[in-house]
C-alpha cells in the first residue's frame, strides 16, 4: 500500500499510534536527544577519568570545527554572489523563451494579531512586484481567536486591494477544530482550501497551474520574486515534485532592533545561504513555494503538529516515494527580525522563536518511521537522508558547546597529574589557534551581512554609533551560539526524548517602533 494512503501519513508523535508501531516511534523520537546528551556526557567522563582522550578529542573537533568553519564560509559566499547575480537578472528578459504565461500565484498570508503596517507591507509589496497582476490569487488567512479587529483588517484589505489582483480573498479559521493544534498549519490548510472552493474550482483555474507561496504576514518579495519562480518552475524538470525556497532575509527592520536580534537574525539568514549551496540537504523553511497539485495530493500542511513549514516536505518526499527535492531560488524575501518593546522582551522572544524552530527535531522520528514504512524509497536515498539530518541535529546541539565551553573540562576535572602534563600545557593553546583561524568566518560573515543590510533610514540618530556597532556586534556569535543556538536544541531534543510535546505553535510578534517606516531591503548588489 502506498504509504501516503496509510493512516501513518499525518502522524505527529507517538502518541497518536498505537501497539509496536506506537513503540517504534517513540523510540526514534529518543534518538536526537540521546545522541547529543550521550556526546555531552562522555566528554565530561572522559575528562574525568581520561583527561588525556579527552584533550585529543576536543583538539579534534576544534580540527574539525576550523575545516567546517572554512567550508561552509565558501557555500555562504557562493550563494552571496548567486544572490547578487539573481537581483541583477532581468527575469522577464530570461522568461521570453519559456512558456509561463498560464501560471498562476497564490499567496497565502496567515496572520493573527500582527499590526496594520505589517499587513499593508506586505500588500504593498505584492502590487509593487513584476508579474501579471490578474495571474495572482492572495488570501489572507485571518484566525478566528484574533477576534474582530483581524477580522475587520482582513476585509478592509480585501475591499481595498480587491480589484488590483486577479482575486483577493479573506478567510477565518475556526478556533477548536478536531485534529488540530493552535497553528500556522491550520490556517494556511484552512486558507488553501478556502481558496480552492472559492477562486479556482469556480473559475476552472488548473491546479497544475497554481504554485502556492505559503509567506508569513511580514514577508514583503523583491520586485522579480514572481518572475524568478516562475523561470525556476518553468524550467525545472517535474516542476510538481519540487519546492522552491527563496533566501528569507530578516531586515525589514533590521536598524530598529538591539545587536544581539541583528546577529541572530543574519546568522539564521547565512544558514539559509548555505543550505541553498547543498541542495541535499535542503528542505522547506518559512516562507517557501509548491505547486498547488502536490499541496493537494497530500492534504495540504499538516494541522496538528508545529514545524509544518518543514513538515510539508516530508510530506511530499514520503508522497512521491523519494522522488521530491527542493530548488534553491537564491533570491530573497524580507521579513522581521525579532523585537519587542524592551531588550528582555526581545531576548525572550528570540528564545522562543529559535526553540520553536528547533522543534522542527520532531520531523527526524517521522522521517525515520516513513523511510521503514516506505520501502518504495530507494535504501541509498534513505540513508543518506538519515545520517544528514542526524548529524545535522546532532552537531546542532553539540559542538558549539563542546567547543567554545567543554574544551576546558580536561583542565578542571582532570586532576593535578594531567595538569602537569605537556598535553595540559598546550591544550589552551591549540584551542586558542584553531578558534582564532576560525574566525575567518566571522569576517566573512561581517562582510556579507554589510551587503545585505539595508540603508539607514534618515530618522535615526547616533548614526556613526550605529554604523559602528553594525560591524562591532560580530563579537556577540560565541553568545548568541550557546544561547540561542544550543541551548534551545538541547532544550527541543530533551523534550521530544522525554515526550514532553509542544501543543501550540507560538506566533512571534512584529513589533515596529511607532512612526518608524519598515527599512528599504537592499534591491541589488
Amino acid at each position: 500500500m502506498h504509504y501516503s494512503d496509510t493512516q501513518f501519513f499525518h502522524v505527529a508523535h507517538a502518541r497518536d499510534l498505537v501497539g509496536w508501531d506506537r513503540v517504534l516511534y517513540r523510540a526514534l523520537e529518543m534518538l536526537p536527544g540521546l545522541f547529543a546528551w550521550g556526546t555531552i556526557i562522555t566528554i565530561v567522563l572522559l575528562s574525568i577519568y581520561t583527561p588525556h582522550t579527552a584533550a585529543y578529542v576536543i583538539i579534534a573537533f576544534d580540527l574539525y570545527w576550523l575545516l567546517k568553519t572554512v567550508y561552509l564560509s565558501m557555500h555562504m559566499r557562493y550563494n552571496w554572489k548567486r544572490m547578487r547575480h539573481a537581483l541583477d537578472t532581468d527575469w522577464r528578459e530570461r522568461l521570453q523563451t519559456v512558456k509561463y504565461e498560464h501560471l498562476y500565484h497564490m499567496v497565502i498570508l496567515p496572520f493573527y494579531k500582527e499590526g496594520r503596517e505589517v499587513v499593508e507591507q506586505s500588500m504593498e509589496a505584492l502590487l509593487s512586484a513584476d508579474y501579471d497582476k490578474e495571474k495572482l490569487i492572495v488570501v489572507l488567512a485571518a484566525e478566528e481567536r484574533a477576534g474582530e479587529e483581524a477580522h475587520e483588517l482582513a476585509d478592509e484589505m480585501v475591499e481595498r486591494y480587491g480589484t488590483q489582483f486577479g482575486h483577493v480573498i479573506a478567510t477565518v479559521h475556526p478556533d477548536g477544530l478536531p485534529g488540530e493544534i493552535r497553528g500556522k498549519g491550520p490556517n494556511i490548510t484552512y486558507a488553501a482550501e478556502e481558496a480552492r472552493a472559492r477562486v479556482l474550482d469556480p473559475h476552472a483555474i488548473s491546479y497544475d497551474d497554481v504554485i502556492v507561496s505559503a509567506f508569513d504576514i511580514d514577508t514583503v518579495v523583491a520586485s522579480q520574486y514572481f518572475l524568478c519562480l516562475s523561470w525556476h518552475f518553468a524550467t525545472t524538470e517535474r516542476p510538481h515534485n519540487a519546492s522552491f525556497q527563496p533566501v528569507p532575509l530578516y531586515n525589514n527592520n533590521l536598524w530598529h532592533v538591539p545587536a544581539f536580534s541583528r546577529v541572530v537574525a543574519l546568522t539564521a539568514t547565512f544558514w539559509q545561504m548555505i543550505q541553498q549551496e547543498r541542495t541535499e540537504k535542503l528542505t522547506t523553511f518559512s516562507s517557501h513555494a509548491v505547486s498547488f497539485k502536490a499541496l493537494h495530493k497530500v492534504g495540504y500542511w499538516q494541522k496538528n503538529m508545529i514545524s509544518d513549514d518543514s513538515r510539508i516536505f516530508w510530506n511530499l518526499y514520503l508522497a512521491h516515494d523519494g522522488d521530491y527535492r527542493v530548488v534553491p531560488l537564491s533570491y530573497p524575501v524580507s521579513m522581521d527580525a525579532n523585537a519587542a518593546e524592551s531588550a528582555w522582551g526581545t531576548f525572550r522572544n528570540i528564545y522562543r522563536q529559535n526553540f520553536r524552530w528547533m522543534w522542527g527535531v520532531e520531523n527526524v522520528p517521522y522521517m525515520l518511521f516513513g523511510f521503514i514504512k516506505n520501502k518504495a524509497i530507494p535504501l541509498r536515498e534513505r540513508v543518506r537522508h538519515t545520517v544528514i539530518q542526524l548529524e545535522g541535529w546532532w552537531s546542532g546541539a553539540t559542538h558549539p558547546l563542546i567547543i567554545l565551553l567543554l574544551g576546558w573540562l580536561p583542565l578542571i576535572l582532570g586532576g593535578e597529574e594531567f595538569r602537569t602534563t605537556v598535553l595540559s600545557y598546550n591544550l589552551p593553546y591549540v584551542t586558542r589557534n584553531l578558534m582564532i583561524a576560525a574566525m575567518i568566518g566571522l569576517i566573512v560573515s561581517a562582510y556579507i551581512a554589510h551587503t545585505l543590510t539595508p540603508p539607514m533610514p534618515a530618522h535615526m540618530g547616533n548614526r556613526l554609533f550605529r554604523r559602528v556597532m553594525m560591524h562591532v556586534q560580530w563579537i556577540l556569535v560565541p553568545i548568541t551560539m550557546i544561547i540561542f543556538g544550543t541551548i534551545p536544541a538541547l532544550h527541543a531534543q530533551t523534550r521530544l526524548m522525554l515526550g514532553r510535546y509542544v501543543g501550540a505553535f507560538w506566533v512571534t510578534p512584529k513589533h515596529r517602533v511607532a512612526s518608524a517606516p519598515a527599512d528599504t531591503p537592499p534591491a541589488s548588489s
